[in-house]
């Protein structure tokens, strides 16, 4: 396993090919823009080194028994997915927000470890074989891979092959013996500056007249043909600035679009071209782990909301006595997407593959709590904070530090705390309620709708009211008749 500078250093040793603002990227471990991702990322490297967390950023290699990151493991009994939604929660209590160049790539490693193996034995083609010598790379390594499903998508009423321009969804244009060349993008791609490879997955369920757009593999980020554009958050400039204007310094989360110019990808490492009858499976086995575990993430970052709120109350004189029924709210709100997505994880199942397969019911049940209790969380932590914290409403952290008038702006933010700390508190709201700390709740991991319409599917009306029906003595004579 690498060291956090090991991973930083081969960042470095990547062709520039991530732009924003205009700008090639040099360096991402060192820009403003991209270096607190990558700063967030090394701390899952760091913490696999400490002896008191290797049961939770470890375990052993299912394939060479050897030591290795629990990214990069394959998902193979209910406890893997325990120690899956504890990582995650973790990792947000650390950063506070997403370390998407490893979770998703790692989801996505294991959504195809399970779809490859279906596909062989219907086609028996290789892809199974070509994913695990893959893996074994990855896991020699120590490899930070982000994931990458959502295409632009172009006109929504539309299949990807009726689109007038067939680029808006990533497909193949060219079929070579030794691979295959890909033209498109994906788009909103987690930590894929800080990524060494993107895992690209097709991004919905396809038709045969489709069969172009059904395609899986993995691609070194710097690959030529491959530039990427991060995409700005609502605070941007922020990200800029000194000082706790930007108040976490090992985390930030960066998203970025992923443009394919005839990205020629050896056949090594192709895990589906054209088997559009397995696109479906693939979507399911994708969103269920990630819906499941995503319960973790953001209960991780509605830690830090506790906190900081607590922090705010006290800086302004109050005690938190005054606030603990929304407290008390905002502690459910975390353990209910936790514990859902736990039980999501202890009821599912063993493929013939070998790994877990985590209840699509419950996963889908916890991704519409997710898209919701997060945000009331947000919401009660503003309101404990108070004006100062959500209107943005704050003088920045130069101003507070001018000699001619920084003083003065001190004194008259002192509340309970001095000027200063509580500016820094009320920054770490504004920052995990408003700003670039917020996670993709509402539609990482597909929307909230999509996992209704999954629940709606797999509710079961009929066998519900049959219950109820042999309660009310229906299966028996009426004595009316």
């Amino acid at each position: 396993m690498r060291t956090p500078e090991a991973y930083k250093e081969s960042l470095r040793a990547m062709r520039p090919n991530v732009y924003k603002f205009g700008e090639l990227i040099e360096d991402v471990t060192e820009h403003p823009a991209t270096r607190r991702s990558v700063e967030g990322h090394a701390q899952i490297y760091e913490q696999a080194m400490l002896p008191e967390q290797e049961e939770v950023f470890t375990t052993l290699s299912s394939l060479t028994g050897e030591r290795i990151s629990r990214y990069l493991s394959i998902i193979r009994s209910a406890e893997d997915m325990l120690a899956n939604s504890r990582m995650k929660r973790r990792m947000f209590n650390l950063t506070g927000t997403c370390t998407g160049a490893r979770c998703v790539g790692w989801n996505a490693l294991n959504t195809m470890w399970s779809v490859t193996h279906d596909i062989d034995k219907k086609f028996e083609t290789d892809y199974h074989h070509r994913l695990r010598e893959w893996i074994l790379y990855a896991q020699a390594n120590d490899l930070a891979v982000a994931g990458a499903l959502t295409d632009p998508k172009g006109d929504r009423t539309k299949a990807p092959s009726e689109q007038e321009d067939p680029d808006v969804h990533l497909h193949i244009v060219g079929w070579e013996e030794g691979g295959i060349t890909l033209r498109g993008a994906k788009v909103m791609i987690a930590g894929a500056s800080a990524a060494n490879e993107i895992f690209v997955l097709p991004g919905s369920k396809y038709k045969d007249s489709d069969a172009d757009f059904a395609v899986a593999c993995v691609v070194p980020r710097d690959m030529e043909g491959i530039t990427i554009v991060e995409a700005r958050h609502p605070n941007d400039g922020r990200d800029l600035e000194e000082g706790f204007d930007n108040p976490v310094d090992i985390g930030g989360i960066t998203q970025g679009y992923i443009l394919f110019d005839d990205v020629v990808v050896p056949a090594g490492r192709v895990f589906m071209a054209g088997e559009f009858g397995f696109t479906g499976r693939l979507i399911e086995r994708f969103i269920t782990p990630y819906r499941s575990a995503i319960g973790g993430c953001v209960a991780g970052q509605g830690d830090l909301m506790i906190g900081a709120a607590v922090l705010m109350a006290r800086a302004n004189g109050l005690s938190e006595r005054t606030f603990r029924q929304k407290l008390v709210d905002m502690s459910i709100n975390n353990e209910t997407t936790y514990g859902m997505g736990i039980a999501a994880a202890v009821l599912g199942k063993v493929h013939s593959s070998g790994s877990w397969l985590c209840d699509p019911l419950l996963a889908n049940i916890n991704k519409v709590h997710v898209a919701t209790l997060p945000y009331e969380t947000k919401r009660i932590t503003q309101e404990i904070g108070g004006g100062i914290a959500e209107t943005g409403c704050m003088p920045s952290w130069k101003d507070l530090g001018s000699e001619e008038y920084g003083e003065l702006l001190r004194k008259y933010l002192t509340a309970d705390a001095d000027g200063m700390r509580r500016a820094k508190a009320a920054r770490m709201i504004e920052w995990l309620t408003l700003g670039s700390g917020v996670p993709g709740t509402m539609h990482g991991g597909g929307s909230p709708d999509g996992a209704r319409m999954f629940v709606s599917s797999k509710t079961g009306l009929e066998e519900k009211v049959k219950l109820v029906e042999r309660l009310m003595g229906e299966d028996e004579q009426d004595p009316g008749e």
